[in-house]
């Protein structure tokens, strides 16, 4: 089972979701207080299950409703996702991946391990 890690920033809070094997598979955005940091953890656990795969690297691409993750290429031509909530606020995104294949793999563990994940809170170093 994966873990979501909460840990303190120069900037603010913010968390990760970690596969089993220990490998970052989400990051959130950074939050001012905790409150929200562990409100955006529970929007992931609920949308990441339910949501479907918007790939836009496609040229006319469908688009979906949210919960959506949403598959792109980014400016060093890698491909990432990023997981939006039903009001289309970005909850979760990932690193970047060589290969389609890789990054679909990614999505699937969001799915597979955020809705049980517990929450370890992380100490300031």
């Amino acid at each position: 089972m994966g873990k979501f890690t909460v840990k303190k920033t120069a900037t603010g809070i913010n968390f990760n979701l970690k596969a089993t094997n220990g490998e970052i598979i989400a990051v959130s955005e950074v939050y001012k207080a905790k409150a929200s940091c562990l409100n955006g953890i529970a929007s992931v656990k609920k949308n990441a299950p339910i949501a479907e795969i918007e790939d836009q690297t496609q040229p006319d691409f469908k688009k979906i409703k949210h919960p959506k993750f949403e598959v792109y290429t980014d400016k060093a031509g890698e491909l990432r996702f990023r997981l939006k909530a039903r009001n289309g606020e970005i909850i979760a995104s990932s690193e970047g991946y060589k290969s389609m294949k890789s990054c679909l793999n990614g999505i699937e563990s969001v799915k597979k391990n955020a809705p049980d994940s517990p929450i370890e809170e992380l100490e300031q170093k």
